[in-house]
């Protein structure tokens, strides 16, 4: 094979094969813009239900549809040569059945040019997954704080303490056992996270786990400083870019008042300007 030859994205099967590998690196995106940045350093990139809190100012993911999903999946799609697009499973679009999960993780992935969709829940949610896998969907797991169900949960709790531990290993085992080529941990104690990587055969993706996970997932905006409403402990901040951004704003605001901007250079002249030189 030629040294120059085009590197594609990962699919399920080789991000599987990481089990144990080298960490699995992912972020949210949810526009073109944030993909592209992104490209080639994420192995995958997860367009999340997320995008309903963070883009779109709803108090929890359960408000958001199906045509949200597709619309932002496309345009992380756009952004990606590099990495794999995963996409969310919103609320309501595949808890009723094998049948109706189908139906809408197969519209996600012909609209959107996705390699795999996500779906919350453990046991319950094991029929489900091997429908799909059966079928040619390939399947990421999510367990431990599952967001959609924030209203059973009791909210944003840590899950897997005390006499929990047993249901997210449960879990996780299920989702394994029924085809999932991933699972994300969510919020659940370090020690449980290192269990279940240690006793799953697929890669764990930690947001709230371990560093022993196989791989790590944050919310973009969350790691930027974009998304200020709450930090969750998780989440460490790479950059602050949300104070930057509204003082740049403000200044922007201040010269357009004071009339300083446009400046000269900012606007065009009544002739075309001889060839060769700026317009």
């Amino acid at each position: 094979m030629s040294a120059t030859a085009r590197k594609i994205a990962p699919n399920a099967q080789d991000i599987q094969a990481r089990k144990g590998s080298v960490p699995l690196v992912s972020l949210t995106a949810y526009t073109t813009p944030m993909a592209r940045l992104m490209d080639g350093h994420c192995d995958f990139v997860l367009v999340g239900d997320s995008v309903g809190m963070v883009l779109h100012g709803l108090s929890s993911t359960l408000g958001v549809t199906m045509e949200m999903m597709i619309l932002h999946g496309q345009a992380v799609a756009r952004g990606l040569d590099l990495s794999m697009l995963v996409i969310d499973m919103p609320f309501g679009s595949y808890e009723e059945g094998p049948a109706q999960a189908f139906r809408n993780a197969a519209r996600l992935m012909a609209e959107t040019g996705a390699g795999a969709v996500k779906l919350e829940g453990g046991v319950e949610m094991a029929e489900t997954i091997r429908f799909l896998v059966k079928r040619g969907i390939a399947v990421m797991a999510h367990v431990g704080l599952t967001p959609q169900s924030v209203n059973t949960l009791g909210g944003y709790k840590v899950q897997g303490r005390d006499d929990q531990a047993q249901a997210v290993l449960a879990d996780a085992r299920a989702v394994a056992d029924a085809g999932a080529f991933s699972v994300v941990l969510e919020k659940v104690p370090a020690t449980l996270a290192d269990r279940i990587t240690a006793e799953v055969a697929i890669p764990t993706i930690g947001i709230g786990a371990s560093a022993g996970c196989d791989g790590q997932i944050l919310v973009v905006d969350d790691m930027l400083g974009f998304f200020t409403a709450f930090k969750p402990k998780f989440v460490k901040r790479y950059a602050d870019l949300g104070p930057l951004a509204e003082a740049a704003i403000a200044e922007y605001a201040a010269e357009v008042r004071a009339r300083s901007f446009p400046a000269a250079e900012h606007v065009f002249a009544d002739q075309a300007p001889a060839k060769g030189a700026k317009a």
